[in-house]
């Protein structure tokens, strides 16, 4: 399978740690590159941030406009139809941009996936179904569309959750947040929980709690 083109920025030492990061429908590799010096992480982390691209596809909600898009939308609606197999196909892609890190050098239990709206719903596909131990799973202003559908593996059953949400989206409401987090606590992972006062979008606080997760996720044994 040929993999997803993506920005990669590498860090000054030979990477032990990777996070791949999805962006939401619409946007591109590039959305949250900026993010990295914005998370102020210690100068000695090697880790390598992989952005993702994901691949132009007529959109159904934005009336077939052709955009970037992990699978396609349908409708704006709390109960709206899931384009699961859209989503399992992102999700195979984002294994094969996990399974490049591992034949880099990086262990499966130093790789992090985050992803913001249509990506947040990748990583809790891929992530919790993967076979392998990941760091952590982050979700940013998301929602877990496959969640009765997904087939949980056992690797990630401890594999930490973090969920951040805006208390004024009105794209995708916190009410879809706070169902995600009350399933992944059923299927047994830790999970933690972050409410902003921001809509759809990334604030400065949240910024903060990002930098403080991942070294954490992340630390050294």
């Amino acid at each position: 399978m040929e993999l997803l083109d993506c920005v990669e920025v590498e860090p000054k030492e030979k990477a032990d740690s990777a996070v791949i990061w999805l962006h939401g429908l619409g946007a591109n590799g590039h959305d949250f590159e900026p993010i990295i010096p914005q998370l102020k992480l210690p100068g000695n982390a090697a880790i390598r941030f992989v952005f993702p691209h994901a691949p132009a596809m007529p959109v159904t909600v934005n009336h077939g406009l052709v955009m970037p898009a992990w699978y396609d939308t349908v409708e704006i609606a709390i109960d709206a139809v899931v384009d699961v197999s859209g989503i399992h196909r992102s999700s195979v892609a984002i294994e094969g941009l996990i399974e490049r890190e591992i034949k880099r050098g990086v262990k499966s239990e130093n790789i992090v996936l985050i992803g913001f709206s249509q990506g947040g719903a990748v990583v809790y596909e891929c992530g919790l179904s993967y076979s392998r131990p990941l760091a952590g799973i982050l979700a940013l202003s998301s929602y877990f569309a496959t969640h009765e559908t997904v087939s949980p593996n056992k690797a990630n059953g401890n594999t930490p959750v973090a969920i951040h949400h805006g208390l004024h989206d009105h794209v995708i409401p916190e009410l879809l947040g706070r169902d995600a987090e009350m399933t992944i606590r059923h299927f047994g992972n830790p999970v933690e929980y972050k409410s902003y006062d921001m809509e759809h979008s990334v604030c400065a606080e949240q910024i903060d709690d990002i930098s403080d997760w991942l070294t954490r996720v992340l630390a050294s044994d």
